[in-house]
């Protein structure tokens, strides 16, 4: 937990999602690291299992990401694409989500500015 401007405890990490076209789009705020890793890939998984492989994250309200929550994207990128699905990445920041750049991933993964022109190339 953290502590938000007004003193009260605010969560670390929400994810929140929505079906929009048989594309499950999920909004993630807050932080990615080891401290909230397993509540993000348990919230990816469930949300694989209910609505299937095409999937876009919102990654717009990212304060900070680590290495294993990006191991994590590239995983679910993985499973996605290999079962035959479609994944974007949507509103990636460079000062919060650095690693990607700096391990090259940032080149490969689908990045996308709005969730428009992600469910655009998703056809």
């Amino acid at each position: 937990m953290t502590v938000s401007e007004n003193g009260e405890r605010a969560a670390a990490l929400t994810l929140t999602s929505a079906l929009v076209g048989g594309i499950t789009v999920i909004r993630v705020t807050g932080l990615l690291d080891a401290t909230t890793r397993d509540q993000f890939a348990d919230y990816l998984a469930a949300e694989v299992e209910e609505h299937g492989p095409d999937m876009a994250l919102d990654l717009g309200g990212v304060t900070f990401m680590d290495s294993r929550a990006l191991g994590l994207i590239v995983h679910h990128w993985q499973l996605s694409t290999n079962a035959g699905g479609k994944f974007a990445l949507i509103g990636v920041e460079y000062a919060k989500t650095k690693v990607m750049w700096i391990t090259g991933l940032a080149q490969r993964l689908p990045l996308y500015d709005t969730i428009e022109e992600a469910l655009a190339a998703f056809g």
